[in-house]
């Protein structure tokens, strides 16, 4: 069974940097694309970031391109999301999740995705 889970959350002030992290098992990590999403209060769980299963594709929702960097270490079957420059606005539950990844390309579609973690805030305030 393939299990994801998140770490790495908290509070920030605007304009400050935070780094998530997503702990893959129970499959052969580099098979799976990993995508970051995210879900503010009453709203719609939103595409974020998304990475190729072997780290040399990436995908990034207009509003954090620029600003959020993902990575991967396929040797410790981790998934890092580097943020910077915060804002109010990305405020919210952020997700990792895991999808087969059959053509080395993210996975940018929520079906796609199988495997999700419970989640991990992240508050940008003052």
């Amino acid at each position: 069974q393939v299990y994801v889970v998140e770490s790495g959350g908290g509070l920030v002030q605007p304009g400050g940097s935070l780094t998530l992290s997503c702990t893959f098992s129970g499959g052969t990590f580099s098979s799976y694309g990993i995508g970051w999403w995210r879900q503010a209060p009453g709203k719609e769980r939103k595409f974020v970031a998304a990475i190729s299963g072997s780290g040399g594709r990436t995908y990034y929702s207009d509003s954090v391109r620029g600003r959020f960097t993902i990575s991967r270490d396929n040797g410790k079957n981790t998934v890092t999301l580097q943020m910077a420059s915060l804002k109010p606005e990305d405020t919210a539950l952020y997700y990792c999740a895991a999808g087969l990844d059959r053509y080395d390309t993210p996975l940018m579609m929520l079906y796609e995705y199988n495997h999700w973690g419970q989640g991990t805030q992240v508050t940008v305030s003052s």
